[in-house]
């Protein structure tokens, strides 16, 4: 068994995988209090984790013109003398960086063609999604000896909101005249391209649905790419568009002023379930990016998916048969109504 000393967890990709490793860092320290833990991460998502109470540090993956130095990254990392490493998150680059870097125990996934430069390797396929992302994770902390039976009830993301920044985008949202009076209502209708989307024509048809029959204030968030998509959305001068407003940070905060948020699979899902928000996500029933795989992990969290049956769901055949476009916004409006009901009681 591996007692960890200083720890690297290596996750370089997206806000919502970033957040589903958070759980990670508590869990270790909850064994291994003295363990120092450090993530290595990409630039652009270190507000995630700069603040977090059980990471110690984080490393900033470095990157030149797109691509990502090998032995630039592997030199700052071979200086801290990490004893372990974790790679949630690997690609050829970073299972590169990490060997080169010296770490003795390296541990991650043992199907892919570069897993020999891992030493301990656990054998999951997660296309597959027989547990979730976050489940999944949690399982490679099994050579330290932890096996946690982390689930939607226990789980503790300790995710930060900086009162700076509430006050901040209070501040923001107070000049753009938002009722604090009534619930907040985030809606987030782009991805990123990380999922097969629901089409924006169901996303105004539920925010008509809001409009008409509930007494909230509904706001419209997403990158500065995405104003145009949600500026679709504006039915009337009541729904606020504030996409590419905010950076992360800010982010945050604001989805921590909200009462439900509403999206495709997506990175601020995530914030919002780790900061205990009700959650309604839509989701494909193509496996590897699959509710079951990447749905809201939190006890508040509610799942559409496409009514139609079909198996052995692509992403390909979802698009082709316009499987999201069945989701029945009735039904998602029924559950708004619930939450909504819950709130201002």
């Amino acid at each position: 068994m591996i007692k960890p000393e200083k720890l690297l967890i290596v996750r370089t990709d997206r806000i919502g995988d970033v957040v589903l490793s958070l759980p990670l860092a508590k869990i270790i320290k909850d064994k291994y209090p003295q363990c120092k833990i450090t993530f290595l991460i990409r630039e652009y998502t270190q507000s995630l984790v700069k603040n977090h109470p059980y990471i110690d540090n984080y490393l900033i993956l470095k990157e030149k013109n797109g691509q990502i130095p090998i032995s630039e990254n592997a030199d700052q990392i071979k200086k801290l003398g990490f004893d372990s490493s974790v790679i949630v998150y690997p690609t050829f680059r970073t299972a590169l960086i990490i060997f080169l870097a010296g770490i003795k125990n390296r541990i991650g996934t043992g199907y892919r063609w570069y897993s020999l430069l891992f030493n301990k390797k656990v054998y999951e396929h997660r296309k597959y999604a027989e547990k979730h992302e976050l489940e999944f994770n949690v399982n490679l902390l099994k050579f330290f000896g932890i096996k946690k039976d982390v689930n939607r009830n226990n789980v503790e993301f300790d995710l930060s909101v900086t009162e700076k920044n509430i006050i901040k985008v209070r501040d923001i949202l107070i000049k753009q005249n938002i009722d604090f009076l009534k619930p907040i209502i985030i809606v987030h209708p782009g991805s990123a391209g990380s999922a097969v989307d629901l089409p924006v024509d169901k996303f105004e048809e539920l925010i008509k649905l809001l409009n008409k029959n509930l007494d909230v204030q509904i706001l419209l968030t997403g990158l500065e790419s995405e104003k145009e998509l949600c500026s679709r959305l504006i039915i009337n001068d009541k729904i606020k568009n504030f996409a590419g407003m905010f950076d992360l940070e800010e982010m945050i905060a604001l989805i921590d002023l909200s009462s439900l948020f509403i999206s495709n699979s997506t990175g601020p899902l995530h914030i919002a379930a780790a900061l205990g928000k009700n959650v309604i996500g839509f989701y494909p029933k193509v496996l590897s990016c699959s509710a079951k795989r990447w749905g809201p992990y939190s006890n508040k969290g509610i799942v559409f998916e496409p009514e139609i049956n079909c198996e052995n769901c692509t992403t390909d055949q979802c698009e082709k048969l316009d499987c999201m476009n069945s989701i029945n916004m009735e039904k998602v409006f029924i559950e708004v109504e619930k939450i909504y009901r819950i709130v201002v009681n």
